[in-house]
């Protein structure tokens, strides 16, 4: 077992609820960072902004099954328990709450939490589901930690976007935080994925910034047109063939809605696969 002086660690939700009472209850403002674990520099960033930003933080690691497509790498998902424990007690966190599966979902799950319309959109769309299952475990960690802000990482835009419209719509009293993206030194955001890449794909990878990076020179150049911006990206993956582009598209960010013409903040994003690594990206562009 480890030994962890300063951060408590919580794997039932009596005791989730109780730690995290008890730090509220000494009128100390609770932020959380929900992960799933295999924490890189992106998930560090938004402890750091929670502790910035708050009196006390507590992280969640749990490998959410009802978030993966049946086709998806939940069994091959990386798992780094100890390895995390140790960078999140460096961090100096207050409590660690990482439930088992069948703490989380006893006898299996017929409730759901669904943003409806929203959770269709970019990876909704690509991952029936999917966002059935992050709007539903994050309405449980809001249920069981009641923080009163969440820390969540902008390269998963559309996630942010679904989670704001849920928080709204079920007047949950918590605050959205976004996180700015976290690059590796060569530009690919960093994600826990990227270690399934094998060594020639990881330099392959790197055409979701090159497409996105296009894009944002067209339109520093004064280009508004959203399909002119689309062809110029979807060129340069026309110039890396073996990454199969799966969507990239020009949308408001609140509403994940297609737009023609950039004439207010806009979301570029895009997701392709990288042999069989699914990977996104994204950037926003103000006028």
């Amino acid at each position: 077992m480890l030994s962890l002086s300063a951060m408590k660690m919580c794997t039932t939700i009596p005791e989730g609820r109780a730690a995290c009472g008890y730090l509220r209850a000494s009128n100390k403002r609770l932020g959380l960072v929900p992960t799933m674990g295999a924490l890189h520099e992106g998930h560090l960033s938004l402890v750091r902004a929670a502790k910035a930003q708050c009196d006390a933080v507590a992280v969640s690691i749990f490998v959410n099954p009802t978030q993966f497509g049946p086709s998806e790498d939940l069994s091959k998902y990386p798992r780094q328990f100890e390895r995390d424990c140790g960078l999140l007690e460096k961090e100096g966190i207050d409590i660690l709450f990482a439930p088992a599966v069948e703490e989380i979902y006893p006898g299996g799950q017929v409730s759901w939490v669904v943003v409806e319309e929203l959770s269709e959109k970019l990876d909704g769309r690509s991952r029936p589901g999917h966002f059935r299952g992050v709007t539903t475990i994050v309405a449980k960690l809001f249920h069981i930690i009641e923080p009163a802000a969440a820390f969540f990482g902008q390269k998963d835009a559309a996630q942010l976007a679904v989670i704001r419209r849920m928080v709204r719509d079920l007047n949950f009293p918590v605050e959205i935080v976004a996180g700015p993206i976290v690059r590796e030194p060569d530009g690919l955001a960093m994600s826990s994925r990227n270690v399934y890449l094998a060594l020639e794909e990881r330099g392959r990878a790197l055409v979701l910034q090159r497409a996105l990076n296009e894009a944002r020179q067209k339109f520093l150049a004064g280009e508004r047109s959203a399909a002119k911006l689309i062809t110029a990206a979807k060129e340069v993956f026309i110039r890396e063939p073996k990454v199969a582009l799966d969507y990239f598209e020009v949308v408001d960010p609140d509403t994940l809605d297609p737009v023609a013409h950039i004439s207010e903040r806009t979301l570029i994003a895009v997701a392709a696969y990288v042999g069989s690594t699914r990977l996104i990206d994204n950037l926003e562009l103000q006028p």
